[in-house]
């Protein structure tokens, strides 16, 4: 007998929501929506075609209460997944950054602090964005978290990272998540606020919560029209309209990339494990490959002659490695992934075959270099 019935997850028309959707039909839930169909996501302002009709839908925004006290009716637990994505834009929309993924997540907590209501578990979509520069070894210091890598050292086109003690160079490492959030962007700092949040709350009135921080996720359902999508999904996009990925620095800067679906099954256990409650876990893959390697694949796939177009431009939010540490939801939630990139890019590409994809990465380009942020 299921612990939990009805399930709300907010943002359950978007990529990674629409998955655990999925995931959690098919397990038995009973699963509720709420979404507000954000044209950046959802350009036609509707429903997309892959939403479960399973599903009951709610079209309402986090932050308005009453479309919170609405969606949160008979609710046993709640997946919070709305949330407004994207590093560079967070850094020139910081009230619209703010106000959804901080006093979104406020105005759900402040319910379960002060109305009656049924959940027994959240479970909040955290990210890796929140540990700024990964973890790295010195053959000095040991481990050490250098931070962001200065405009002057930057401008010298050198992008290797330093020990912050003895500044020799030193090598990454997988960063696990009792390493240090060195926040460096709008969104990554309101990741931050709601994992903490969530985690707060959750054990000051009993209700189990878990963080669990994503890593680059990719796989069907992305966006291939909003060019602050993950970095694969962007450039497919460019791919698909015969223009060369562009990568800054000099493409050897490392991410971990970890297959949607993988993320789903990280979701569920997170859900139905009791050995969840109130942890923080990383959802990698616990294996780097460097963003020169992502556009090589690409193109290969797309059996395509373009080459990556490397800029050697540096972008000042950007961080030189970050993969994660899986020891710890490995060992406590017995979860592994089990895509490996080249085929989970396989399958994406097959998706993509049918999905235009809209070309706006010149235009975000633009709206960071008249800021001086690139």
């Amino acid at each position: 007998m299921k612990k939990y019935k009805k399930i709300l997850v907010t943002g359950g028309a978007g990529f990674i929501g629409s998955h655990l959707v999925d995931g959690l039909v098919k397990r038995g839930y009973q699963v509720r929506v709420l979404d507000n169909l954000y044209r950046q996501i959802h350009p036609q302002g509707k429903l997309p075609s892959y939403f479960n009709r399973k599903a009951e839908f709610i079209k309402g925004d986090v932050v308005k209460k009453i479309d919170w006290i609405n969606a949160l009716k008979d609710v046993d637990a709640v997946y919070h997944f709305a949330a407004a994505v994207g590093v560079g834009q967070s850094m020139y929309e910081i009230e619209h950054y703010v106000k959804v993924n901080s006093l979104g997540t406020a105005l759900l907590l402040d319910i379960l602090a002060n109305h009656r209501h049924s959940v027994k578990k959240i479970i909040v979509a955290a990210s890796m964005s929140s540990y700024g520069e990964g973890s790295y070894r010195c053959k000095t210091c040991g481990i050490v978290r250098p931070s962001l890598r200065s405009e002057e050292q930057l401008e010298k086109m050198d992008f290797n990272v330093y020990c912050p003690n003895c500044h020799k160079l030193v090598v990454p490492i997988a960063t696990s998540e009792d390493a240090k959030q060195n926040s460096n962007s709008i969104y990554a700092i309101g990741k931050k606020e709601q994992e903490e949040m969530v985690l707060v709350v959750g054990r000051a009135y009993n209700i189990p919560a878990v963080a669990l921080r994503y890593f680059n996720v990719y796989g069907p359902r992305q966006s291939l029209s909003n060019p602050y999508n993950g970095v694969a999904a962007i450039f497919m996009s460019r791919v698909k309209n015969n223009k060369p990925p562009i990568i800054n620095e000099d493409g050897l800067q490392t991410r971990d990339f970890i297959h949607v679906q993988d993320v789903t099954t990280a979701n569920i256990l997170a859900l139905e494990k009791d050995e969840a409650d109130y942890k923080v876990f990383n959802v990698g893959s616990g294996k780097p490959i460097s963003i020169r390697e992502v556009a090589e694949i690409i193109i290969d796939l797309y059996k395509s002659k373009l080459k990556p177009e490397i800029t050697y431009k540096v972008r000042k939010l950007d961080v030189r490695h970050c993969y994660a540490d899986i020891s710890l939801i490995t060992k406590i939630l017995n979860w592994r992934p089990k895509i490996d990139f080249i085929d989970g890019m396989k399958s994406l590409i097959e998706w993509s075959k049918k999905e235009k994809a809209k070309d706006l990465v010149d235009l975000a380009m633009y709206e960071l270099e008249k800021r001086g942020l690139r």
